[in-house]
């Protein structure tokens, strides 16, 4: 995992979750998002800790996806791809 926080601190926010909160549009852009990169950063433009938490763990749990890292607004997730092409990450 160490490595996955390594290499994402280079990346910018590929998701950005808004006042309507983890909305199945969302969730269908993280997913591609993730079989595109395998390795993404999501934020959140919610003020309030607790439910900055619980959207990070909705959209871990509907995309099947393994979160790197939370740090203030945040998450970083990933999840191997099923493309080709894509250059394997090993965790």
């Amino acid at each position: 995992i160490a490595k996955l926080r390594a290499q994402a601190h280079s990346l910018n926010p590929t998701v950005v979750v808004g006042q309507s909160g983890v909305t199945d549009s969302i969730v269908r852009e993280i997913k591609r998002a993730l079989e595109d990169h395998e390795l993404i950063k999501i934020k959140s433009h919610s003020e309030d800790r607790e439910e900055r938490q619980a959207q990070f763990a909705a959209i871990a749990e509907k995309t099947m996806c393994q979160p790197i890292q939370t740090i203030g607004k945040i998450f970083v997730c990933y999840k191997k791809s099923k493309k080709k092409g894509i250059s394997p990450i090993n965790p």
